[in-house]
């Protein structure tokens, strides 16, 4: 069902990233020259992207998940959140398997992929997974009766990318924008992973506690609202 929507779903599934990458760095040599750059650009937007569209994926998905899966809910054994647990397992599947195609392409065309630290690297993508389910998890149940939050978290997905350092990292901004946007829990899963990655980069803007706070806040408010509520969403 993942891809099954349209003929061109799996298609776009994996050639958005790509394009998103593409047009990012032709936009960034166009404006700006090839030089300035103290690590790969493109590398650098290809792992940016690819965590921050599985992030969004599983967010999206998860709002839904509910409502578009009421009918498996006659079966004892199945339980509304067992929809969203499995929406995040095909999005974390689909975003490894973006991966590999982005190291393939980038070994194939020489671009540097070398790693500084791997097992944090990987550490980050675990720990925005567990994020943006338990964000997920607390969208779904509240958009399951008020159908307006789940528009309104679209809409503000839209902004969301262009403040959670996805094309750039926060040392390259005025401090001023770097304190506004150091709010935003998603910039500094970002910074994470992208300072991990790069040898160049660091996460001295990292708030480690603050991340576990907006993971576990979350999390725990929603299991809550979910268990009080389980029934009556399996009735609707």
């Amino acid at each position: 069902m993942r891809f099954s929507v349209s003929k061109s779903g799996l298609f776009w599934t994996f050639f958005e990233p790509f394009m998103q990458v593409f047009i990012m760095v032709i936009i960034k040599v166009v404006i700006f020259g090839k030089a300035g750059d103290n690590f790969d650009f493109a590398a650098f937007l290809a792992l940016n992207f690819t965590a921050y569209n599985m992030f969004r994926n599983i967010l999206s998905k998860s709002m839904g998940s509910f409502t578009a899966n009421k009918a498996l809910f006659v079966y004892k054994q199945v339980k509304p959140i067992d929809t969203i647990i499995a929406r995040v397992m095909v999005e974390v599947f689909v975003t490894g398997t973006i991966i590999v195609a982005f190291v393939l392409i980038g070994m194939y065309f020489g671009f540097d992929l070398n790693v500084k630290h791997l097992p944090m690297v990987a550490l980050g993508f675990l720990w925005l997974i567990l994020f943006a389910f338990s964000f997920g998890l607390f969208v779904a149940v509240s958009n399951t009766f008020y159908p307006s939050i789940g528009k309104t978290i679209n809409i503000f997905m839209i902004f969301l990318m262009f403040g959670s350092a996805v094309f750039y990292s926060i040392e390259m901004l005025p401090t001023q924008i770097q304190t506004l946007l150091l709010y935003n829990p998603l910039t500094h899963f970002m910074e994470m992973i992208h300072g991990y990655y790069f040898y160049t980069l660091d996460d001295s803007f990292v708030d480690y506690n603050y991340m576990i706070l907006w993971t576990l806040s979350p999390l725990y408010i929603g299991l809550v609202f979910y268990r009080k509520l389980e029934e009556r969403i399996i009735s609707l």
